[in-house]
């Protein structure tokens, strides 16, 4: 079942999100906090920009850092038809009983921004390592420490069997953007 805003309120105060916003920030700001349904993350100020170079190519089994540019700021240019990685300004703990999916924000969607962040499993903690590609034919401007994706928490009837930190998930506890590792 989704649950509400009552209930991530209470399992936030238990050290589920940190930092967390009780309300919905909207002021002048890409809105972010707890909603009816859900929890709308911040992206932190930290980026990892592709630069792309002749022959080199990007391979998750052998991931080379120095095809990326390091980026730190109160915003970050998507080049067009590219994208950066980023993290959560959010710390999460996930409950063992709960499933968390993630969505973009329409504000950026409206953009040509997509959002793609993989499900949050049972157990997993750490800050969120983010993929924000830019579809559109032109630079999109990304706003450091204002809300980038809606987080929507599915709680289960049963416990699972073998939850993340059970399986010693190789992305367990990240304090950084975390690159892809095998």
């Amino acid at each position: 079942m989704v649950k509400n805003d009552q209930w991530i309120i209470e399992t936030a105060k238990k050290g589920m999100i940190e930092p967390f916003e009780n309300a919905q920030v909207r002021k002048g700001v890409i809105s972010f906090g707890v909603s009816a349904y859900g929890y709308d993350i911040r992206v932190f100020d930290e980026f990892r920009i592709p630069t792309p170079q002749p022959g080199k190519v990007i391979d998750p089994k052998n991931f080379d850092e120095d095809n990326f540019t390091y980026l730190k700021g109160d915003a970050c240019l998507i080049p067009a038809n590219s994208y950066v990685i980023a993290r959560s300004l959010e710390y999460l703990k996930i409950p063992r009983d709960v499933l968390v999916i993630c969505f973009g924000k329409s504000t950026y969607a409206r953009c040509g921004v997509v959002v793609n962040i993989t499900p949050l499993e049972p157990e997993w903690e750490g800050y969120i390592t983010i993929s924000i590609s830019n579809t559109s034919p032109f630079p999109v401007k990304l706003y450091a420490n204002e809300g980038l994706a809606q987080l929507v928490f599915l709680r289960a009837d049963e416990v699972c069997m073998t939850s993340y930190a059970d399986k010693k998930g190789k992305y367990q506890a990240q304090k950084d953007i975390v690159l892809p590792k095998v």
